[in-house]
């Protein structure tokens, strides 16, 4: 289920214009990645998938699905969105009453419904929590129930909107986990994210915009290489790229075990 913006425009009803002509292809089973400050027009962009926001002007295609033509019912058995704060998104009394909700309106049955979260609430560490309010839940916490109920949708897209955000180290590798998996099954994954060092090390391509444009569209390695775009995004290149430069390697280790073998090679050329 591939995904398209073509030309895509979007101006708020105050004037902002906040998307400017933004044409992307994102094939089925690609983890994308979107970078940039605050304002740059990453989450108004990413909002068109599952139709709260429609196109001033161009086109939004989910599959053969153009957005316009769609209700955010019917969006939401294609596109599953987790919100960067979660408490706009759970409403229940139990953590498992809001997992549940999404695979019961999108019709599933009963059998399929509850393996669907049990396997929701496993991937996120959540089992043992199923019976709590989600509000006597830490942020980080929260945060992931908001995922588990996405998961549990079992949609070919799923965004997450600044996915680590209050995670510990724990936290993130699960996630990067989740992530894998559902490329492994060939899902869709969108990312909007300040950490680039999760950015670096679990997605297939970068986007960096800024003022409501796509300023560079790459593979990791080469995206981080665009001086140019990541300062008007105002964005750093991941901490590993930026100690390589440091110590004047002109490779671009993206992940520990990269760097590691960069350095085990220089130590035995030495």
């Amino acid at each position: 289920m591939d995904l398209y913006f073509e030309d895509v425009h979007h101006t708020y009803p105050s004037g902002v214009h906040a998307v400017r002509g933004v044409t992307l292809h994102v094939p089925a089973g690609q983890r994308l990645a979107i970078v940039g400050q605050n304002g740059a027009g990453k989450t108004t962009l990413v909002r068109h998938l599952n139709g709260i926001f429609r196109p001033s002007q161009g086109t939004v295609r989910v599959g053969d699905w153009t957005t316009s033509d769609k209700d955010i019912a019917d969006l939401a058995a294609r596109v599953g969105y987790v919100f960067q704060n979660p408490d706009e998104q759970l409403f229940a009394r139990k953590v498992i009453d809001d997992v549940t909700f999404g695979p019961r309106n999108l019709g599933f049955d009963a059998e399929r419904s509850a393996q669907a979260v049990r396997e929701a609430l496993s991937a996120t560490g959540l089992t043992e929590h199923a019976q709590d309010h989600p509000y006597h839940l830490a942020l980080s916490e929260r945060k992931r129930v908001a995922l588990a109920s996405v998961l549990a949708m079992q949609t070919q897209v799923v965004v997450l909107d600044e996915p680590t955000t209050g995670q510990d180290e724990r936290g993130v590798q699960m996630i990067a986990r989740i992530v894998a998996d559902l490329a492994a099954q060939g899902r869709t994954v969108v990312a909007i994210t300040h950490d680039m060092d999760f950015c670096a090390e679990n997605f297939d391509r970068v986007v960096v915009m800024a003022d409501g444009q796509v300023r560079a569209d790459d593979v990791p390695e080469r995206a981080f290489r665009q001086a140019a775009a990541l300062a008007d995004a105002q964005v750093e290149p991941p901490q590993l790229l930026r100690l390589a430069d440091e110590l004047g390697w002109d490779s671009s280790p993206l992940t520990v075990p990269a760097f590691v073998d960069g350095l085990a090679a220089r130590r035995a050329v030495r």
